[in-house]
C-alpha cells in the first residue's frame, strides 16, 4: 500500500509497505563481519533510538496514510504473509496458504498460539473482522479497494479462512500482508475515537509503553512474540521535525539510527573519520519518488498544456544536483527506474523554457504586468506547499520557484508542520500545488492513488480523472500475467506523461546510518531494515540497560 512519505528518519519491520530495493550499495566497502555479528552469540538488551520527522497520526493500520504511523504500527500488528529478505512471499502469522482455482481462491491457516497482549488468541475471527471492517463504507480508510474486490470471505474454522475472487487479482497476496486487527477489542468501537488509536493492542514484537506527544514514543519488547523475543529490549522514536537537527543529534550520540540522510550529510559530513568510527552508512535507491502535484480543480492547473509547460520549465538535473547533491535519479512516472513496470520508452520533457512559453501561450497565458504571465487579467501566481523539516523538498521548492520565475510564473513557498500539512491541506485538497512523495509497495498497482473513484476519501487528492487511465488500472489488476500487466502499465504511464497531473521529479537514494554497536544487520534486496528483530548489541557495548518484560 502506498504511504505518504514525510522524509522520515528510521524504518522498522513494517509489513504495510516494504521497500523494493534492487540496487544496494554500502559505504564503506563491504559489510565487516563485526557489523553482521557473524560467528558471535547474540545478546539480549539495550535500546535503539531512532527519529521521525512527523508524529504518527493513528496507530490502527489502514486508518492512516502517513509513513510515521505505519513505521510505528508495524511493530504491533502481524499479517498472514510477508516478504522475506529476497522479496519472496512467505507465511508470517499463517501456518500455510494455498492459491486455488488459478488464484481465484486463497486459503489460509493461521498458526495456533499467537496471542494479543491481553491474552486473547489471534484467530480467523480477526481475519474476518478485518475484512468486514475494511468493506464497511463507514470505515474511514483510503485502502478499502483491495478488500472490496474480494467476492466472498469464508471462515472455515477457528484458524482457517478463504478469500474468493471473481477473477485472479495480482495484489491478492499483498492484501493479506496487511495487519490483522483484534475483533474483540475493536468490534462496536467508533474507529475515529477509539482509544486504540493511541494505545494499540499488540501481538507483534513490541508493545507501546509511552507516547509523549510531540516528543517521543517508547516501545518495550514483547517477550511472548510468537517468532521469539527480539534481542533489543526497547525502541525509542524521537520526533524531530528537522533533518539538520536529527543529524546533529546523531553525531552527538543521542540517536542510533537515522534514515534519509541528505546529500550534503552523506557526501561531506558522514565521510569524517570520527563519524565513520561510530556509524556504518548504507545507500540504496529508495522505493519512493518525489513529485510536484497540482490541484486539478484550480483554474491555474486545469489545462494539461499548462502542466506540460511547467514540465518543460523545470530542470530536474539541476534539482538533483543542487537539492540532492546528486543523490537521486530522475523519473517520468510513479515507478522506480529499475522496476519491471517502468516504461523506458517514454522520453522525458526536455528543459526548454521557449517551448514552455509556447505552451503557455496556447493555453491563453501571455506576458503581462510585472513580468508575470496573465490570462483574463489573472496573473499566474500560486502557493507551493511542502512539509517542514524536509530539507530536500524545501530546496526543491526554491529551485522550482527560480525556474518558473524565468518563464513568468510566480511561486510563493509555504512550509507546514507534517501533521497539519496532511490533515488540513493535503487530504482535503486545500492547496494550489504541493511537493510530496510516495513510498512504493512491491506491486505496481496504483489504483488507490490514481483511479478516479479514489478522488473522494481516497489518496487521489489532486482530483485526477481519465477514463482510459482507469481502464488500464482496472485491466492490469485483473490478470496474473506480468507481460500483459506490463502493457497496461506502459500505456497508463503514457497517459500520465501526456496529462502531467504530477510533474514526477526524482527517486532519491535512501541513505541510512546505523550505530556500529548493532550486529545482525543483513543487507538484502529487501534493504537493511527487514530483520531488525534480529539486531543485537554485545553486552560490553550496550549503552542502556532496562528490565525487559
Amino acid at each position: 500500500m502506498p504511504k505518504i512519505a514525510g522524509g522520515r528518519a528510521a524504518r522498522g519491520p513494517c509489513f504495510l509497505f516494504l521497500f523494493f530495493v534492487l540496487a544496494f550499495f554500502c559505504r564503506p566497502g563491504r559489510i565487516a563481519a563485526e557489523e553482521t555479528g557473524a560467528g558471535q552469540t547474540p545478546a539480549y538488551g539495550d535500546t535503539r533510538i531512532s527519529a521521525m520527522i512527523g508524529e504518527p497520526s493513528n496507530l490502527i493500520p489502514y486508518l492512516s496514510s502517513d509513513s510515521s504511523s505505519s513505521e510505528v504500527a508495524g511493530h504491533f500488528y502481524i499479517a498472514p504473509l510477508k516478504y522475506d529478505r529476497d522479496l519472496q512471499v512467505i507465511p508470517y502469522a499463517a501456518e500455510s496458504f494455498s492459491l486455488l482455482e488459478e488464484g481465484r481462491r486463497l486459503r489460509f491457516t493461521l498458526k495456533k498460539g499467537i496471542f494479543w497482549r491481553d491474552g486473547v488468541e489471534v484467530t480467523a475471527d480477526d481475519a474476518e473482522f478485518t475484512y468486514r471492517m475494511m468493506t464497511d463504507p463507514r470505515t474511514p480508510t483510503a485502502y478499502a479497494g483491495d478488500f472490496m474486490i474480494i467476492r466472498e470471505f469464508r471462515k472455515l474454522d477457528r484458524y482457517s479462512f478463504e478469500a474468493v475472487y471473481e477473477k485472479p487479482f495480482p495484489r491478492s497476496l499483498n492484501t493479506w500482508m496487511g495487519a490483522l486487527l483484534p475483533k474483540h477489542a475493536l468490534e462496536g468501537q467508533d474507529l475515529r475515537n477509539t482509544s486504540l488509536i493511541r494505545s494499540p493492542l499488540s501481538c507483534g514484537p513490541y508493545v507501546l509503553s509511552e507516547w509523549e506527544p510531540g516528543a517521543k514514543l517508547t516501545l518495550n519488547v514483547n517477550p511472548d512474540y510468537f517468532l521469539g523475543r527480539p534481542y533489543i529490549d526497547r525502541l525509542i522514536y524521537r520526533i524531530i521535525p528537522d533533518v539538520t537537527t536529527m543529524f546533529l543529534e546523531l553525531k552527538a550520540g543521542k540517536l542510533d539510527v537515522m534514515g534519509s540522510l541528505t546529500g550534503l550529510q552523506y557526501s561531506r559530513q558522514a565521510t569524517e573519520a570520527a563519524f565513520q568510527k561510530e556509524f556504518a552508512t548504507y545507500r540504496t535507491l529508495a522505493s519512493a519518488y518525489t513529485y510536484l502535484g497540482y490541484n486539478l480543480k484550480s483554474p491555474l492547473f486545469s489545462d494539461a498544456r499548462v502542466r506540460r509547460a511547467i514540465a518543460h520549465a523545470i530542470n530536474k538535473a539541476d534539482i538533483i544536483k543542487m537539492a540532492l547533491l546528486g543523490q537521486g535519479e530522475p523519473t517520468i512516472g510513479p515507478y522506480k527506474p529499475d522496476a519491471w513496470a517502468y516504461n523506458h520508452e517514454i522520453s522525458d520533457y526536455a528543459h526548454d523554457p521557449e517551448k514552455a512559453l509556447s505552451l503557455f501561450a496556447e493555453a491563453g497565458w501571455k506576458p503581462g504586468r510585472a513580468g508575470l504571465l496573465e490570462k483574463d487579467g489573472l496573473p499566474f501566481s500560486f502557493t507551493l506547499l511542502t512539509n517542514q523539516g524536509n530539507e530536500q523538498r524545501v530546496k526543491t521548492a526554491i529551485i522550482i520557484q527560480s525556474q518558473l520565475k524565468a518563464v513568468g510564473v510566480e511561486v510563493k513557498i509555504r512550509t507546514v508542520e507534517w501533521a497539519a500539512f496532511l490533515k488540513q491541506f493535503v487530504m482535503p485538497g486545500y492547496f494550489d500545488a504541493i511537493i510530496l512523495g510516495w513510498t512504493l509497495p512491491q506491486d505496481p498497482d496504483g489504483y488507490d492513488v490514481w483511479h478516479s473513484s479514489r478522488r473522494e476519501g481516497g489518496l487521489n487528492f489532486i482530483g485526477y480523472a481519465d477514463a482510459e487511465a482507469d481502464a488500464c488500472l482496472e485491466a492490469a489488476r485483473s490478470t496474473l500475467d506480468q507481460s500483459v500487466r506490463k502493457k497496461y502499465y506502459d500505456r497508463f504511464q503514457e497517459i500520465l506523461h501526456r496529462d502531467q497531473p504530477y510533474c514526477f521529479l526524482y527517486v532519491p537514494y535512501d541513505i541510512s546510518a546505523v550505530q556500529r554497536r548493532f550486529r545482525g544487520i543483513d543487507p538484502a534486496p529487501a534493504g537493511i531494515f527487514h530483520n531488525t528483530e534480529q539486531w543485537w548489541a554485545p553486552l560490553d557495548e550496550q549503552r542502556y540497560r532496562i528490565s525487559a518484560g
